[in-house]
């Protein structure tokens, strides 16, 4: 079966994380992503290490992977005519994470392409949306999931010092990354019934506000603020984590009736369990004291033990190694053997997306800036000796030949 996504043809000017997660689960299922990249200011992430055999980025290789490089000074007209091109024909699909305007001043705005192209699905990622007194504010994820009213009810009841940011990048992907992949498909599914582009505006900071859906809904609603330990789901009640006898944690969220008198006779405290019980917040929480006493009682590999044949909402806290050493995570084929820049391939985690008949093809790891920018110049009918000439007024980039 053919690549769901083989008919997209994509120009991704975005970097860090999420512009590039986004391309790169369309590229995981089967877009062609070419990666607009600015000799003069490479992308951050190519820097972070740890750094690969073949000189590249972990990180960078993981994020852009299956995506040639296109390496292109916006600031000159040559590459603008070079951008001009691909669209007319046909990578009409535009991917971008500056601030407001700045496509626009570079000449590769909505307006500007869309002359080139009547049907462009032009994609704006941004932390606060293209209108707004925050359109032009500089942000990063911790910001806008502040703004979002999130991190107001993170974190415990009685803390000695605030809670520390977030393990992941939640606005960033979640609220940035997924929403734009979704905006980005429905333009492309109304793009074939009527023909229409359009201009997607995604915000970071718009997406993480949805995230808070259940604490926006209680506040709407009741004028409530969710607080620290003071909801079911984060920390108000026996769902939660709790410490073992060997410092490690087990996570426990044995809601339902039938998983909460499972886990009460698996610590041997069935007294805690009563039918008809009120699952409200306040009922739970002087249950707490007796649950961490008794998982500090075992070890987590005898916990492990002890709920590995009962199914009752209760698993170990797993370092990353553990997590990708799973039986599930390898059952479900989710770390993967993806070809590096040197020959060599290179662990990867895989795209969580599974569907029937399709296998995703990952052909190569992300690759040095302007791996393909003689590649892909030549297909627009640029000579060996044009393409020379564009380098020499660094107009485009490339690698070096070795």
């Amino acid at each position: 079966m053919s690549a769901p996504l083989q008919t997209l043809k994509i120009l991704d000017f975005s970097t860090l994380l999420p512009g590039p997660y986004a391309s790169m689960m369309l590229a995981d299922l089967g877009a062609d992503v070419i990666r607009i990249e600015a000799p003069n200011r490479p992308d951050l992430t190519r820097l972070l290490p740890p750094i690969a055999e073949d000189g590249q980025s972990a990180q960078h290789a993981l994020l852009n992977r299956s995506k040639r490089s296109l390496g292109l000074n916006l600031k000159t007209p040559e590459a603008v005519q070079i951008v001009q091109q691909l669209v007319a024909t046909g990578y009409d699909i535009v991917l971008e994470q500056f601030r407001p305007g700045v496509m626009d001043r570079l000449g590769v705005g909505y307006e500007a392409l869309r002359a080139r192209c009547p049907s462009l699905i032009f994609c704006s990622l941004t932390g606060y949306g293209q209108t707004g007194p925050y359109r032009d504010r500089a942000g990063h994820d911790l910001n806008y999931l502040a703004l979002s009213g999130l991190l107001s009810f993170y974190g415990r009841a009685t803390p000695t010092q605030p809670p520390p940011p977030l393990p992941m990048q939640v606005a960033d992907i979640g609220g940035g990354s997924l929403h734009l992949v979704i905006g980005l498909l429905a333009a492309v599914i109304r793009r074939q019934a009527t023909g229409e582009g359009g201009h997607i505006d995604v915000a970071m900071h718009d997406g993480a506000l949805a995230w808070n859906a259940l604490g926006t809904a209680k506040w709407l609603v009741s004028s409530e603020n969710p607080a620290p330990e003071a909801e079911v789901l984060n920390g108000g009640s026996f769902y939660d984590l709790y410490e073992t006898k060997d410092g490690r944690f087990l996570s426990v969220s044995s809601l339902e009736p039938k998983f909460w008198q499972g886990f009460c006779q698996a610590i041997g405290h069935e007294e805690l369990f009563a039918p008809g019980l009120d699952f409200a917040v306040t009922n739970q929480q002087s249950f707490k004291a007796v649950i961490r006493a008794a998982v500090q009682g075992k070890t987590l590999a005898e916990w492990q033990t002890i709920f590995a044949e009962l199914d009752v909402c209760v698993e170990p806290v797993l370092t990353t190694e553990e997590a990708l050493a799973h039986p599930h995570t390898q059952a479900r084929g989710m770390v993967v053997e993806v070809p590096g820049g040197d020959g060599r391939s290179q662990k990867q985690i895989a795209t969580p997306i599974k569907l029937s008949d399709h296998t995703p093809d990952y052909p190569f790891t992300g690759v040095a800036l302007g791996a393909h920018t003689q590649e892909i110049l030549a297909t627009l009918g640029y000579t060996s000796a044009q393409i020379a000439a564009l380098a020499a007024q660094k107009a485009v980039a490339y690698p070096p030949t070795k």
